[in-house]
């Protein structure tokens, strides 16, 4: 019998199935629907990225084991979804139109499990979290994906902002835990979870000589513009920060994306200060050049924040989740 739960989204698309697909997918409902879910969602994966080893390290699982889970979906189909050739697949048409509406499918069904625990726990416990805009890592999305899992009874929104955007919705309750860089003396009205440390280097187009340096100083970088990203009304803030801590000498140029700041290095509009906490590698067309003051590199701490009256068990396991990617090989 097929699950009930997944009933209305048959329904919804019955009418646009040929109908052997649609026997055959009905058929793969009838097994457990987290396997089916998980099939689904490692099919998608392999067709976004092109590719199984990407696929299978964004699933969190080994390549042969995504592949396994792939043959199982095509046999329990009796279709195939792909052509495989050598180190490369190709879509097959009945492949093409499965994803397509497994989207449709995976969707429907992830948003009806989170209402439904919602609604099953009065409402529902809701987690927002805050990270900053500029943050590139995969530590978040890691630490957020695990955190789901292990907690499904949990609705979990998340919140970008500067660091003084984060500071005022956490003092504000509009956030219940925030990744934040460290500016201020730290509060005994928070608890401070120490992250990570995070080493800044120069973002510089390849172009610019000064990207033939081993590594710079702000005294050499004085007449070369310091990208930094901010809203307007966080200008100012923002480059008191840079110039305070970082010692910046030069003029400012505000980009109000992380893509955007990127872009404007690209065309050798000037350098963007990044911090990582492994050393970066250099791409296409841009090099990270390690910014020092004397002969000590400059770094900043992240931290995750939440209010000392609010220190919940919950909350904990979130930031030592997070750390621990902080660190994972």
């Amino acid at each position: 019998m097929i699950t009930a739960v997944l009933l209305p989204i048959m329904n919804h698309i019955a009418i646009e199935l040929p109908q052997k697909w649609f026997n055959a997918l009905v058929r793969i409902l009838q097994m457990e629907k987290r396997a089916l879910i998980k099939q689904m969602k490692y099919f998608q994966a392999v067709v976004r990225y092109g590719n199984f080893t990407k696929a299978a390290e964004e699933c969190y699982i080994s390549q042969s084991a995504i592949s396994q889970q792939i043959q199982s979906l095509e046999r329990e189909l009796g279709v195939a979804l792909l052509v495989r050739e050598h180190r490369s697949f190709s879509l097959t048409p009945a492949g093409e139109h499965f994803y397509k509406k497994s989207l449709v499918i995976v969707s429907d069904y992830d948003r009806l499990c989170e209402e439904t625990r919602h609604l099953a726990n009065g409402g529902g416990q809701e987690l927002t979290i805050g990270y900053l805009s500029h943050y590139q890592g995969r530590e978040l999305k890691r630490t957020v994906a695990e955190f789901q899992e292990k907690h499904p009874e949990i609705v979990m929104r998340l919140k970008k902002g500067t660091h003084e955007e984060l500071y005022e919705a956490l003092k504000g309750r509009k956030a219940d835990i925030v990744f934040n860089d460290l500016r201020r003396k730290p509060s005994d009205k928070y608890v401070n979870y120490y992250l990570a440390k995070g080493n800044f280097y120069a973002e510089l187009t390849e172009k610019s000589p000064l990207a033939q340096m081993e590594s710079i100083s702000m005294e050499d970088l004085k007449n070369t513009p310091c990208i930094v990203i901010a809203p307007k009304h966080q200008e100012l803030e923002e480059e008191t920060f840079y110039r305070e801590y970082l010692g910046v000498k030069s003029e400012f140029l505000f980009a109000e994306t992380i893509e955007e700041a990127h872009l404007m290095v690209a065309m050798g509009r000037g350098y963007l200060p990044m911090d990582f906490n492994q050393p970066p590698e250099n791409m296409e067309g841009v090099r990270f050049i390690p910014l020092l003051r004397g002969e000590k590199q400059l770094y900043r701490e992240y931290y995750a924040f939440w209010p000392v009256e609010e220190d919940k068990e919950i909350l904990r396991d979130f930031a030592a989740t997070l750390h621990s990617y902080f660190y994972a090989e």
